[in-house]
């Protein structure tokens, strides 16, 4: 007597409010970012092919690695990176005022974030691109890192172009400078779903500030980076957004229950931060 009726929604509630495990963020099998990669060493290489340092210099062996044939790098005082001539690059798409403001070629504005300066130069963005894109790509997936990664790299060639007039510019810095600000961002709008915020807030800063740094070396474009870093920055809000803690999936609730979720899927701020960031970006782009 005064027992409950097994199997009322009320026992189903409360059962599945203490026994239902925490919902698992979905893992994704990060291949988008290792093609990109794959991408950028195949484009480097046929820079080399296209280049043919032998052919350019009256004695072959002043290119470095002569052995190589026609992927030989250009002698140090020419490439101190260990790549092709300014005059290959700009051939195969690099960034160049002239020819995208006056000219129409608004297709360096992408084409410029395949290639690269150098072996250095292509194995430090690389290296940095695997480090960084591929824990983002399994945590969201291949869609959203694949857009993150492209507008970025766009975004970064933009604010390039429009402060660098004299002087080519190559290479995929700004698009992982958008990888870095978006994790910034998501860091931000995902707050409440860290345990050890500072930790996470603190280590993230030094990255960023090493970068950053890394960008005020001479002849490294760094608005490049800056276009890559707000563009990056500002889709994050939009695209990393998650539930915050407690929120429950209605897929995830047994069929014939009629259940009051307890939270809503995102929290006020995270609606506010997304509304502000897509703005912006509008805004961006119309000016």
């Amino acid at each position: 007597m005064g027992k409950k009726r097994p199997g009322s929604s009320e026992d189903v509630e409360a059962a599945w409010a203490v026994e239902a495990p925490p919902q698992q963020l979905e893992s994704w099998v990060a291949w988008l970012v290792p093609t990109f990669a794959v991408a950028s060493v195949v484009a480097f290489a046929y820079t080399m092919y296209v280049n043919d340092c032998p052919t350019l210099h009256t004695h072959p062996s002043d290119c470095v690695f002569p052995a190589l044939g026609r992927f030989a790098f250009e002698p140090l005082k020419v490439n101190h990176l260990l790549g092709p001539n300014y005059y290959t690059l700009d051939r195969l798409g690099a960034l160049d005022y002239k020819k995208v403001v006056e000219e129409g070629e608004g297709w360096r504005l992408l084409a410029c974030t395949w290639l690269h300066a150098g072996v250095v130069h292509l194995l430090a963005n690389m290296l940095s691109l695997l480090f960084i894109g591929v824990r983002l790509e399994q945590e969201f997936g291949f869609v959203k890192i694949g857009i993150l990664y492209i507008l970025s790299g766009f975004g970064g060639s933009l604010l390039s172009c429009l402060s660098i007039r004299t002087n080519i510019s190559v290479g995929a810095s700004g698009a992982l400078f958008g990888l870095l600000g978006a994790i910034l961002s998501e860091l931000i709008i995902n707050w409440t779903i860290y345990a050890n915020k500072c930790a996470a807030l603190l280590t993230l800063v030094v990255v960023i500030s090493i970068n950053l740094a890394v960008g005020m070396i001479p002849h490294v474009d760094s608005s490049a980076h800056i276009g890559g870093f707000i563009t990056g920055f500002l889709l994050g809000f939009i695209l990393l957004i998650r539930p915050q803690f407690g929120w429950i999936n209605r897929k995830h609730i047994p069929p014939g229950y009629d259940m009051q979720l307890g939270k809503p899927k995102h929290k006020v701020y995270q609606y506010l931060l997304w509304i502000i960031a897509l703005v912006l970006l509008i805004i961006g782009g119309i000016i």
